[in-house]
């Protein structure tokens, strides 16, 4: 859009920040039992890694851009290095205080003992002993670090090392340094210690080394042992282009992954000045990827810390909700054929989903399978089913995405599984990644083909189904049917969507076609109604909200005078509440003990609400650079399903917070939602209870 410019946005990169923040937010909340909260210290320095993997190669390589004009420098100003390693530097500080003041007292006072930078026990000290011994010795590989060897060293993405200062006995003063190895990826990070009364004892991998580094250094004084790991980009540089073999590409590429260069240097803040200057030269760093952090790294691992009160001290559990549409049927294709059915995932069982799947593989009625399959489960029972529908003679075809990033691997072994029990795969289109969560059925009923639709905002990843809420719809309206099939002909074709062709989409929202183009349409007919005097309202639903043209087209709806509500999880660049700008736009974040991810898409319609679901974000990727399908819910019972469950995410106040604008700093912050005197409304508590109440 021309007139962009005008408008101001959130900054993304320190958008992401404030959300892994609100995850940190929700560590320190008391009302959150003592496991879950340990779960979302997990979650934070797990998300914190990831940002230095795959978005800190991109702030440092666009913030040194040497030009005076830039399309990209609004995105990425000059200060944005500086602000990024402050906002994470305080983060990791309020990291330390909920795990040291909060996290490691109510362990003590639930009878477990973490060692957290203590003494080691007498009565521990054998067991350590022989267990360092007998499990931990075999995988040390320490180096010592001289300039010979300089150009051998590396440091392994997100491994653990100590940087061990030794001193030869004999030769007091002349001192050397030493890398060694922190096996974590061979052994549990945390080993459970003998009980001394009523109390549990847990310990660190890393102190298991600690108190036995002279077994490891013999002959030598320990003067300093320092914990140090390395982030590196985990972008793949691969030419996605026609010619040569994808997949072969690819499996050369991730073996150059791990190598990337360093994005963040993390080191034992306790780490003496000599020391780190030795390592910034030896190892080559530049200043700004060297970052301060406490005795232990790679603290995602908390999320395995033994629970000795084993079901306690964690969210009680919410059994998954059995399906009323579904079970009255022998048969879930009878079930579909009934009438419209939509799952709401995690509260519905997901075996709803590997039914489908399933029955589809065995009914001798079922001739063709088409499904997209973006990040698959490492023991799924989806490709199985796949496999054996193969098999049994059934046309099945498969597109799997192979860049999916993290999952290229696995996407690749089940990929030639397929291949092998033959199923028909279509891999990765050059340049587009197809992130549509799509399935079609053909089965001859009484001689005629009968189409039945699969259509969500995920899931086909059985495991992240269990703690992802998505939405899931099932239908036989030939309507979807026949705008899925020349999808899934296109995905065989390969081709890039300009050289394929028109497909003439009328229900279907599909990136790269439609998408664009109908969304700005909706936005205008409610800009036009309110205009016209008469109620308009937007209701969206996102993960993550960055592409400029869209968050203008709200910007302009909320001039208006449209009213714009909006839950969006992660990344939001839309500046909310912002005078002459988006005064008539409210932003809210939900974390909670479910990931949000469905995404969903309302327009009032002069009072004829129109509903749509589907699986794209309003990012540059999704709509410009990614296959997605979005869709509209025809039935009017589900539809008044989805406003149920939008209004109690609208109503949440207390997981929910409202996102405020800094339009100085382009930061947004978590603003607790006011709820003094209101009935306490916890959106996906409240969810699971209209869910497992539901009777139709």
């Amino acid at each position: 859009m021309a007139d962009e410019k005008t408008y101001g946005f959130l900054n993304r990169d320190l958008s992401w920040l404030s959300f892994n923040h609100r995850v940190l937010i929700e560590a320190a909340d008391t009302k959150v039992p003592l496991y879950s909260r340990i779960s979302f210290l997990s979650i934070f320095s797990s998300n914190l890694d990831e940002f230095f993997r795959v978005r800190m190669p991109s702030i440092f390589a666009f913030t040194s851009i040497d030009a005076k004009k830039t399309s990209l420098r609004d995105e990425y100003p000059l200060g944005l290095v500086k602000d990024v390693q402050e906002l994470v530097n305080s983060y990791q500080e309020e990291f330390g205080r909920i795990l040291t003041q909060q996290i490691l007292p109510e362990l003590r006072a639930n009878n477990i003992q973490l060692y957290y930078n203590d003494t080691i026990r007498d009565e521990h000290e054998e067991t350590i002993r022989e267990y360092f011994l007998s499990k931990v010795l075999s995988f040390l590989q320490p180096i010592l670090l001289q300039k010979e060897n300089q150009a051998q060293v590396f440091l392994e993405n997100n491994a653990l090392y100590f940087i061990v200062v030794i001193e030869p006995k004999e030769e007091s003063g002349k001192r050397f340094y030493a890398l060694l190895n922190i096996p974590s990826d061979h052994l549990p990070r945390f080993m459970e210690l003998p009980k001394i009364g009523e109390d549990n004892f847990i310990v660190f991998l890393d102190d298991v080394l600690r108190v036995n580094l002279e077994e490891v250094f013999a002959g030598y004084n320990i003067m300093g042992a320092y914990a140090v790991k390395m982030t590196r980009d985990a972008e793949m540089s691969l030419e996605d282009e026609f010619s040569g073999d994808l997949a072969e590409k690819i499996e050369k590429q991730l073996e150059k992954r791990e190598t990337g260069h360093a994005t963040r240097f993390l080191f034992d803040k306790t780490m003496p000045q000599e020391v780190r200057d030795f390592l910034r030269d030896y190892l080559m760093l530049k200043p700004e990827e060297m970052v301060e952090g406490g005795r232990y790294h790679n603290l995602k691992d908390l999320g395995s810390l033994p629970n000795p009160k084993k079901g306690s001290l964690t969210y009680p559990n919410w059994p998954s909700v059995s399906h009323p549409g579904f079970d009255n049927h022998r048969s879930i294709f009878q079930s579909i054929a009934q009438g419209d059915k939509m799952l709401h995932l995690p509260y519905h069982s997901y075996n709803y989903i590997l039914r489908f799947f399933n029955e589809a593989a065995i009914d001798p009625h079922v001739k063709e399978i088409s499904v997209t399959l973006y990040r698959v489960a490492a023991d799924s029972h989806i490709v199985n089913a796949l496999i054996s529908a193969a098999k049994n003679g059934k046309k099945v075809t498969v597109f799997v995405e192979l860049k999916a990033r993290f999952d290229e691997a696995n996407n690749l072994r089940w990929s030639k599984k397929m291949k092998a029990a033959g199923v028909k795969i279509i891999n990765s289109i050059p340049r587009l990644k197809v992130h549509a969560k799509v399935a079609l059925v053909r089965r001859v009923e009484k001689e005629v083909t009968q189409l039945y639709s699969f259509m969500a905002t995920g899931n086909f990843n059985e495991s992240t189904g269990r703690f992802y809420t998505d939405h899931v719809m099932f239908t036989c309206d030939p309507e979807f049917g026949n705008e899925l099939a020349p999808l899934f002909d296109y995905l065989q074709s390969r081709k890039q969507p300009a050289d394929y062709g028109k497909i003439p989409f009328k229900l279907l929202l599909v990136s790269q076609f439609n998408m664009i183009k109908r969304f700005s349409q909706l936005i205008d007919r409610e800009i036009e109604n309110a205009k016209a005097g008469k109620e308009a309202s937007i209701i969206i639903k996102l993960n993550n909200l960055q592409e400029r043209a869209m968050i203008t087209k709200l910007y302009k709806a909320s001039m208006a005078g449209v009213k714009v509500q909006m839950i969006v999880r992660s990344i939001c660049a839309l500046a909310p509440g912002v005078p002459g700008q988006s005064e008539n736009i409210i932003v809210k974040r939900i974390v909670d003990r479910y990931l949000e991810h469905a995404r969903v898409f309302v327009f009032h319609n002069d009072g004829d609400p129109e509903y749509y679901m589907g699986s794209a974000d309003w990012m540059n990727r999704n709509l410009h650079s990614r296959i997605e399908v979005c869709f509209p819910v025809k039935d009017k019972n589900l539809c008044k399903e989805l406003e149920h469950i939008l209004e109690l995410q609208l109503q949440d106040n207390q997981k929910a917070v409202i996102i405020s604008s800094d339009m100085e700093t382009g930061k947004a912050n978590n603003m607790r939602v006011l709820s003094a005197g209101i009935e306490p409304v916890a959106a996906q508590e409240s969810i699971y209870e209209y869910v497992k109440n539901r009777r139709d």
